[in-house]
């Protein structure tokens, strides 16, 4: 098979990182794509690093035993944690991995006070601290990790009131402060916009860094001649899931979160490895 013929590959602990595979969809509609939710272990972001490294090394050599020709770490805790352990590891293969996006949102504000939003394990890591040494100068970050948010996502509560209060908690106090800028640190968080719009107003920018991750991967590809330039057309490239948790759990959020579907395999981690336990649904 032609190496631009083989599917993308991405990881996440669960469902946040469908947020970046519905922006590589519309950046790279005709690209097939696995995505891997080790619902197993979610949430990551509670985990220590080298935890989380494992399993991030365990899901990578799983994708790519499926034939990937590209992954994207589409979780922010496993970025902090593996992404440029993984580029040591694989060298041959380009990863691409989630950055809080504090450049732009240092760039675009005005009041000088950004929030961020993320996981323990995110604010902890070497990548977040190097993108604020090198980025935010001048710029007040408050910071807040959104306890239980992950979970809610990950139950499908995008709008309950449990949800509303946990953002409450996070985002009035940093209005107080004078935050004009969110910037969206964990691949869930995407999912719950509207509701952190309604907390915050018109007057302050939610940040979601999915976009930009999407048009890095078909930069990725280009430069390495390994996008699907023959499967162009008006049909969609195929999607094929993976979950280490409860199939039904996953396919119920797919039509909500993603607005596709397509074949489900749930996996099994034996001894640090993971193996397919049952046939697609």
């Amino acid at each position: 098979m032609q190496p631009s013929a083989l599917p993308l590959g991405i990881f996440d602990s669960g469902v946040g990182g469908l947020s970046v595979l519905r922006a590589i969809r519309q950046q790279l509609p005709h690209e097939d794509v696995l995505y891997f939710a080790d619902q197993g272990h979610v949430p990551y972001g509670p985990r220590p690093l080298e935890e989380v490294r494992a399993f991030s090394e365990a899901i990578a050599r799983f994708l790519l035993a499926q034939g990937t020709k590209l992954i994207v770490v589409a979780c922010n805790t496993a970025s902090a944690a593996a992404l440029h352990y993984l580029r040591q590891t694989f060298p041959d293969v380009p990863f691409v991995g989630m950055e809080p996006a504090v450049k732009p949102a240092a760039e675009y504000t005005q009041s000088g006070v950004v929030g961020v939003l993320a996981t323990p394990a995110t604010f902890q890591g070497a990548l977040y601290a190097s993108v604020v040494e090198r980025f935010v100068n001048g710029v007040t970050l408050l910071q807040h990790t959104c306890p239980g948010l992950v979970g809610q996502i990950e139950a499908g509560n995008l709008d309950r009131p449990e949800t509303r209060a946990i953002l409450e908690d996070a985002l009035r106090p940093m209005l107080a402060k004078g935050i004009d800028t969110v910037v969206l640190g964990c691949t869930h968080y995407p999912f719950v916009i509207p509701l952190i719009q309604e907390i915050v107003g018109p007057g302050v920018r939610v940040l979601d860094p999915a976009p930009a991750v999407a048009r890095q991967a078909a930069r990725l590809l280009e430069a390495g001649k390994m996008l699907n330039i023959a499967a162009a057309g008006p049909k969609s490239g195929k999607l094929r899931f993976f979950t280490s948790g409860e199939q039904e759990d996953f396919i119920r959020l797919l039509p909500r979160l993603l607005g596709e579907d397509g074949p489900l395999e749930r996996v099994c981690w034996i001894e640090n490895q993971l193996v397919v336990l049952s046939p697609p649904i």
